[in-house]
């Protein structure tokens, strides 16, 4: 398994030289001014929003190579830090000084795609993204996508102990420390904004936010990363449901419940619990992976899209899923038998039905047919990354 997964690797990567660092992405139908008007009628009037959406709605489902007419190519950061973090990974795997050249490359990227607003290093999208309450502006720090490229640097840091990388961490935490607004949810409790400001309750955010201030934690040896940490991941855990569930938020309006989130959520316990281990993370955990078990995958054993839908669903199975179920598996690798199974089961998966001919993975699998156009944010880059970890930690 672990050669035919390394031949995976090196012919995505030998694709990837040819076909650049752009991509198509999953939200480009909504990411023109077109596009999120259209999105931002159908969250303020769903009746008449349907029938300004259904054309794209459409092209996503039956037409995906459409997404090209909608918005350009761009690349996004945290494809660059998955990308980093995956080459950095396959450098370790096979000791080819190609490998690390490209990761320190796309380290220079991160360096160079920055927010440009704040003094600190952190990144979010480079195009409006419209939601249910506004329209997040380009350039906004987002508290999702900032701790992965934090911990692209760690990996090169590891590798190299350039003082550089580690400065960056340093910047980076402080961000996450000083840039998001806590709200509290009880005594000891609090939900961390999105981004610098408004939108909380979202649990995925607080529990990356908590990951990231206990590494920052770690490097400076400042209280105040863990205490602020701390009350955050209270949050989290307050937000389980008696069945094991996590809700997208605790908002009373978006409660669906998604595979990737689930694995966002869980992946910020893990990481905190490494750190400092909890009995309540732990007892949480355990809860967690039995709901995701048996919620979360399909009749074929696969990762499927929701447990609890917010909309109908256009495809049967995405990329982006089986990358954070194999994340999150390499994590609890050996702690359970029935997860190590479904998380082998999805890479046979991967390797064996979603390699195209070039070397790209296929990004969904549709109703009727494939969505093979490459997306490096949705699923690519993440998947080159998690199997990337996958054969260094589990074959």
């Amino acid at each position: 398994m672990k050669q035919q997964i390394l031949s995976v690797l090196e012919n995505y990567s030998t694709w990837l030289s040819r076909f650049g660092e752009k991509s198509q992405d999953h939200q480009d139908f909504f990411a023109s001014k077109v596009g999120r008007s259209a999105k931002n009628l159908y969250y303020k009037s769903p009746k008449i929003g349907t029938l300004a959406v259904a054309p794209m709605v459409a092209c996503e489902a039956f037409f995906p190579w459409t997404r090209r007419l909608y918005f350009p190519k761009q690349r996004l950061p945290i494809s660059d830090a998955h990308f980093a973090m995956g080459f950095a990974a396959l450098y370790r795997l096979t000791q080819n000084e190609s490998h690390l050249e490209r990761s320190k490359h796309f380290l220079q990227v991160l360096e160079d795609t920055r927010c440009p607003k704040y003094s600190e290093f952190c990144w979010g999208y480079p195009f409006n993204w419209q939601t249910v309450h506004s329209t997040i502006e380009a350039g906004t720090p987002l508290i999702t996508t900032t701790p992965y490229c934090f911990e692209a640097f760690r990996d090169l840091h590891r590798i190299d102990g350039n003082d550089k990388w580690h400065e960056i961490m340093l910047s980076v935490a402080k961000h996450a420390l000083v840039d998001y607004q806590d709200v509290p949810t009880g005594d000891e409790s609090a939900t961390c904004t999105y981004m610098p400001y408004g939108r909380t309750h979202v649990v995925n955010a607080s529990s990356y936010r908590a990951a990231l201030l206990y590494a920052g934690w770690k490097l400076t040896g400042e209280d105040a990363y863990k205490e602020t940490a701390d009350r955050n991941i209270r949050f989290v855990l307050e937000s389980q449901k008696p069945d094991g569930s996590w809700p997208y938020a605790t908002d009373g309006s978006r409660d669906f419940v998604d595979h990737f989130h689930t694995c966002f959520v869980m992946k910020g316990l893990i990481k905190v619990n490494t750190f400092a281990p909890n009995p309540a993370i732990e007892r949480a955990l355990e809860k967690g992976i039995d709901y995701y078990l048996e919620h979360l995958f399909d009749e074929d054993g696969l990762p499927k899209p929701f447990a609890i839908a917010p909309r109908m669903t256009v495809y049967k199975r995405e990329l982006y899923d089986c990358a954070e179920c194999i994340n999150l598996g390499v994590l609890l690798r050996g702690t359970n038998s029935k997860l190590d199974a479904a998380v082998d089961h999805t890479v046979k998966e991967i390797t064996s039905n979603w390699v195209q001919k070039s070397g790209a993975f296929r990004s969904r699998k549709l109703l009727v047919g494939w969505d093979n156009v490459p997306m490096h944010r949705w699923g690519g880059s993440e998947m080159f990354r998690s199997l990337a970890l996958y054969a260094e930690s589990c074959c």
